[in-house]
Protein backbone atom coordinates (compact mmCIF):
# COMPACT_ATOMS: atom_id res chain seq x y z
CA UNK A 1 0.00 0.00 0.00
CA UNK A 2 2.58 2.19 0.85
CA UNK A 3 4.82 1.79 -2.29
CA UNK A 4 1.33 2.32 -4.67
CA UNK A 5 1.31 5.83 -2.38
CA UNK A 6 4.71 6.30 -2.98
CA UNK A 7 4.25 5.49 -7.20
CA UNK A 8 0.69 7.69 -7.55
CA UNK A 9 1.86 10.54 -4.79
CA UNK A 10 2.02 13.34 -7.65
CA UNK A 11 -1.34 11.92 -9.10
CA UNK A 12 -3.09 11.68 -5.84
CA UNK A 13 -1.48 15.56 -4.71
CA UNK A 14 -2.96 16.46 -8.33
CA UNK A 15 -6.36 14.95 -7.41
CA UNK A 16 -6.57 16.83 -4.27
CA UNK A 17 -5.65 19.98 -5.42
CA UNK A 18 -8.22 19.91 -7.92
CA UNK A 19 -11.51 18.52 -5.69
CA UNK A 20 -10.38 21.54 -3.41
CA UNK A 21 -10.20 24.15 -6.06
CA UNK A 22 -13.53 22.47 -7.45
CA UNK A 23 -15.21 22.52 -3.61
CA UNK A 24 -14.30 26.37 -3.15
CA UNK A 25 -15.72 27.48 -6.67
CA UNK A 26 -18.87 26.04 -5.34
CA UNK A 27 -19.09 26.80 -2.33
CA UNK A 28 -18.79 30.70 -3.33
CA UNK A 29 -21.46 30.20 -6.13
CA UNK A 30 -23.54 28.65 -3.00
CA UNK A 31 -22.83 31.45 -0.63
CA UNK A 32 -23.24 33.76 -3.59
CA UNK A 33 -26.92 32.44 -4.52
CA UNK A 34 -27.61 32.69 -0.96
CA UNK A 35 -26.86 36.73 -1.22
CA UNK A 36 -29.34 37.26 -4.51
CA UNK A 37 -26.48 37.29 -6.77
CA UNK A 38 -27.10 36.23 -10.10
CA UNK A 39 -24.78 33.41 -11.69
CA UNK A 40 -23.65 35.44 -14.50
CA UNK A 41 -22.13 38.21 -12.30
CA UNK A 42 -24.06 40.80 -14.07
CA UNK A 43 -27.41 42.52 -12.29
CA UNK A 44 -30.81 40.74 -12.89
CA UNK A 45 -32.25 44.64 -13.49
CA UNK A 46 -30.26 44.93 -16.99
CA UNK A 47 -30.09 41.88 -18.32
CA UNK A 48 -31.95 41.31 -21.32
CA UNK A 49 -33.24 37.98 -20.50
CA UNK A 50 -34.50 38.64 -17.01
CA UNK A 51 -38.47 38.18 -18.14
CA UNK A 52 -37.32 34.49 -19.07
CA UNK A 53 -34.77 33.54 -16.36
CA UNK A 54 -37.03 35.69 -13.27
CA UNK A 55 -40.51 35.58 -14.94
CA UNK A 56 -41.79 35.99 -11.22
CA UNK A 57 -39.48 38.84 -10.32
CA UNK A 58 -39.91 42.02 -10.51
CA UNK A 59 -37.03 45.03 -11.10
CA UNK A 60 -34.73 41.87 -11.06
CA UNK A 61 -35.22 41.88 -7.26
CA UNK A 62 -35.02 38.61 -5.28
CA UNK A 63 -37.94 37.95 -2.93
CA UNK A 64 -36.82 36.30 0.83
Amino acid sequence: MITWIAENLGTILVAVLLAAVVLTVIAGMVRGKKKGKSSCGCGCAQCHRKGVCRAGEKDGKQSG
